[in-house]
């Protein structure tokens, strides 16, 4: 009979590196080789010495793990390959077997050994994550995070070890380490007792926010982000990563946190959702915004899985659309579609249009659903008519029977009924003793009927005005609602944009306009005429006119009267307004302004009260935009108003000056030298001495315009801009470093002539920050959002580049000059000055490694011979008047040259 085989203890390292040999050449066999490696160890683990106690009795063990130890050691310091990759992967396979077989045997012995085996092994990797050698503290952390997703409890001794190890791995120096140790530390997420810790130590899970947050390297970002659990703790951070600098991480956000992890869309906060929402879809990358519309049409696909939308009577939706509508009202829920995040709402719902365009197929708008809107709704409504007029997708408003002109109109003024009814109401409730709840519930229901009746007219704006009865009932209706003093100020905008539409011309819509101020401003409280049978023919004006002058001056009215009749001014303000924004025709062309101008913008100008010349001014501003002559005779009164007005007043004065700048450029700046240099001087002084965020955008904004536009070339303004973009003072003034950020490329890129004036401001551009920065405190010169000298020098360096000059450029002409060659001839006569610290003089001599001084041949602009010999005097000239330390930075600057 054959002999039994024997186990020896001298034939385990054999045995265990025959199974690392097969388990790193593929995954495939790793299932045989644990199976195999774990019945070498349970027979290792029998062999004992009866002559020891306790654990220095398991001689089988220790061999047993010796080996295995030895094993992993020589992947250790293995560089990045799938050999090591696999080892790793079977470690942690292993340790699941043992401590699957321990959970499914009732021996306490196999059970035991198994966590001996494990804590030996981890307190082994213990020491790897304090090595010099960064291959062998990685792979340290891939073996504990492969093992930790597989190892059953251990001993509170070896928890603090691994959690004080992870936390200090945390704050290594290699990303890649960090980013291991980030995932790993999420596994001790919630395994924390916090009343164990000391006072003031941070949970795991304070630290992989933190980490989340602050941390420099993107990769470590994204390695806390993805394992991040998604509670309402952790949401505030995540959603900060939607705005985070790395394009990979904000896709990240969305696609691997947010879809797959949030589950409800309710789980975040109304705020939260449009938060996200705005920021995903207006992410400047393609591929976040492609992740972020993921999202949102899985919000759709949960909305569409939920009941019957809040608010909306399932017994009204009638119709074949196979609750794709139910779901788009139910998914617009999720947004404030009454408030602010109307605009996002319609965004997230074109997102989905553009994922699902076949989802436009399902819709049909049938009698029920005009007469039960909602403001979810209607928005729904608007928003489909629109898609498909922008997709070119006529057929599809035929196929979900949307209203004709006639039909329309009615549902128009229903809408409007129900919004005067509502406003009848709150007048009345008035009277009596107020209740605050009631009051306040009213009011939202008034801005829900404002929302529909809004969204009703922008649909008005892409119907079709073939049908004259029905173009006339929509106008009947407009006008009258137009004509109501109390209409809600949101409306006004949407009705004159529907008489823009029905009216023959620019006179027509003039003259009713008009006719209703004059209604308004009319002493004799009747109701307006309507005119049911107005021709929108006619363009002449042939009714018996109307003079707006009250029949009373200001000083005979009682104090009630003065207050009624400054509402009414400011309703009549609104209205023209909002009519001269939609003329394009000169003033001399519609004489029916001139006693608008008359009788009520000019007397508002003239007025104490804030509110009313404000309306005043910007009416006035609209009316010099097409009258000339009004304009310059205006424009000294508009100047005079940015000195004396208070801060709201002044951003809408300056609007409308820059505007005139603009519009009449030869009438202004290009009028003369003199009065260019008086304007410019002015705006300069004024942005120096302002002190307003707002105001300070406005201003730079309009300069950059008219920079743009070649009306302003004078080099003070490019230094002015240039210094306030790097100014402490304006780094948290994210609108106006939005603004210069695109200005100054742009203004560079597009003409040789501009990279020869930011040329020419280098020197006493960085002179005046380098003054800028002595006066900062240590605190202010570490702030990351302050750009430093170094990079202020590098930008303009880098706008004066002419490889970056776009492609329409003219060809240059033998009087142009080469933009870094003349910065490098100012860089070497600036180091000839024995005044300026070491620190700028090395500045300089890297700045001149960063020239680019022959450009290529389509370029042209070659150095010419006299450009040359000032470069080489200058540099032969510097070493002799340098020391030794600067002659180095010099001459290696001078190689690179």
């Amino acid at each position: 009979m054959p002999a039994k085989s024997t186990f020896s203890l001298d034939d385990v390292p054999a045995a265990i590196a025959a199974r690392f040999d097969e388990a790193q050449k593929s995954l495939a066999n790793h299932r045989k080789n644990c199976v195999a490696l774990h019945k070498l160890h349970v027979q290792a683990s029998r062999v004992k010495d009866p002559g020891k106690k306790n654990e220095d009795a398991l001689t089988g063990e220790w061999a047993f793990g010796d080996a295995f130890i030895d094993m992993v050691n020589r992947t250790l310091a293995m560089k990045k390959g799938a050999f090591a990759d696999r080892i790793v992967r079977f470690v942690g396979s292993y340790v699941k077997m043992m401590n699957d077989k321990g959970e499914s045997h009732s021996q306490c012995t196999e059970e035991t050994f198994a966590s001996r085996f494990v804590t030996r092994l981890l307190e082994w990797l213990f020491q790897g994550f304090k090595a010099k050698n960064k291959m062998v503290r990685q792979r340290s952390i891939q073996l504990v995070i492969e093992m930790m997703a597989n190892f059953g409890e251990i001993d509170e001794s070896t928890y603090n070890q691994l959690r004080d190890n992870l936390i200090e791995r945390l704050c290594d120096k290699e990303p890649l380490i960090r980013a291991h140790a980030a995932i790993a530390l999420s596994k001790l997420v919630g395994t924390e007792d916090p009343e164990e810790l000391k006072q003031g130590e941070k949970t795991c899970l304070d630290l992989l926010l933190e980490c989340t947050q602050y941390d420099t390297a993107p990769e470590v970002r994204r390695a806390a982000l993805i394992n991040l659990p998604v509670t309402p703790e952790t949401l505030p951070v995540i959603i900060t990563r939607t705005r985070d600098t790395d394009t990979l991480t904000r896709k990240l956000a969305y696609s691997s946190v947010l879809e797959p992890k949030l589950g409800h869309p309710r789980h975040l906060t109304i705020a939260q959702r449009e938060d996200i929402t705005k920021v995903g879809l207006g992410d400047r990358e393609a591929t976040v915004r492609v992740a972020a519309g993921n999202m949102i049409t899985k919000w759709l696909d949960i909305a569409m899985s939920e009941q019957d939308p809040p608010g909306q009577p399932p017994e009204t939706w009638v119709g074949d659309d196979g609750g794709v509508m139910k779901g788009f009202i139910n998914f617009l829920t999720f947004f404030d579609v009454v408030g602010p995040g109307e605009a996002i709402a319609v965004d997230a719902m074109l997102s989905v249009f553009t994922t699902k365009p076949a989802l436009l197929d399902a819709f049909v708008f049938n009698d029920d659903f005009w007469a039960n809107l909602i403001p979810e709704s209607a928005v729904l409504a608007r928003v489909f008519v629109d898609q498909c007029l922008q997709s070119k997708s006529e057929n599809r408003l035929e196929d979900a029977a949307i209203p004709v002109v006639t039909a329309f109109a009615f549902h128009i003024q229903e809408a409007y009924n129900a919004l005067l009814s509502l406003m009848q109401e709150m007048d009345f409730l008035q009277i009596g003793e107020p209740d605050d709840e009631e009051s306040e519930a009213r009011e939202e229901e008034l801005a829900k009927k404002e929302l529909i009746l809004g969204e009703l007219l922008r649909i008005a704006l892409n119907l079709d005005y073939m049908d004259e009865i029905g173009r006339r009932k929509v106008f009947s209706v407009v006008k009258d609602m137009l004509a109501h003093p109390h209409l809600p100020p949101g409306l006004i905008e949407h009705c004159l944009d529907v008489l823009s539409k029905i009216l023959p011309s620019e006179r027509e819509l003039i003259r009713i306009v008009v006719e209703i101020i004059i209604e308004l401003r009319d002493d004799d409280e009747v109701e307006p005429v309507i005119d049911d049978n107005f021709d929108g023919s006619r363009s002449d004006i042939t009714q018996k006119e109307r003079s707006m002058r009250r029949s009373k001056d200001r000083h005979e009215m009682t104090p009630e009267e003065q207050q009624q009749n400054d509402l009414t001014d400011m309703r009549c303000l609104v209205l023209c307004i909002g009519m001269l924004e939609r003329v394009n025709g000169t003033f001399e062309d519609n004489s029916t302004l001139e006693g608008i101008l008359t009788d009520l913008i000019v007397p508002a100008v003239k007025r104490k009260e804030l509110a009313l010349r404000e309306k005043g001014l910007v009416a006035l501003g609209l009316c010099c935009l097409i009258a000339h002559n009004m304009a310059t005779n205006s424009f000294q009164l508009f100047l005079n108003q940015v000195q004396t007005a208070p801060e709201d007043l002044k951003l809408k004065v300056l609007q409308i000056v820059f505007d005139l700048l603009v519009v009449y450029d030869r009438d202004f700046l290009g009028r003369s030298e003199e009065i260019s240099r008086q304007i410019i001087s002015f705006i300069l002084q004024t942005l120096d001495s302002e002190e307003s965020p707002a105001i300070q955008s406005v201003l730079c904004t309009g300069m950059c315009k008219l920079l743009l536009l070649g009306q302003v070339t004078d080099s003070k303004v490019l230094l002015s801009l240039a210094l306030i973009y790097i100014s402490p003072s304006t780094m948290d003034n994210a609108e106006l470093k939005q603004c210069l950020s695109y200005f100054f490329p742009v203004y560079c890129y597009s003409s040789r002539e501009n990279q020869n004036r930011m040329q020419s401001i280098f020197s006493e551009a960085f002179d005046l920050a380098s003054r800028m920065h002595e006066y900062l405190e240590d605190e202010q010169k570490e702030d990351p959002k302050l750009v430093s000298l170094h990079q202020f020098g590098l930008l303009m360096i880098d706008w004066t580049d002419m490889t970056k000059l776009v492609e329409k450029v003219p060809p240059p002409k033998p009087s142009d000059r080469n933009p870094h060659a003349d910065l490098a001839l100012q860089l070497l006569l600036a180091l000839y000055d024995s005044e300026r610290s070491d620190d700028t003089r090395k500045a300089f001599c890297q700045f001149l490694g960063q020239l680019q001084f022959f450009p290529s041949k389509e370029l042209g602009l070659e150095l010419d011979n006299r450009t040359v010999l000032k470069l080489n005097i200058l540099i032969e000239n510097l070493q002799e008047v340098s020391n030794p330390t600067q002659s180095r930075m010099f001459l290696s600057s001078c190689c690179t040259l």
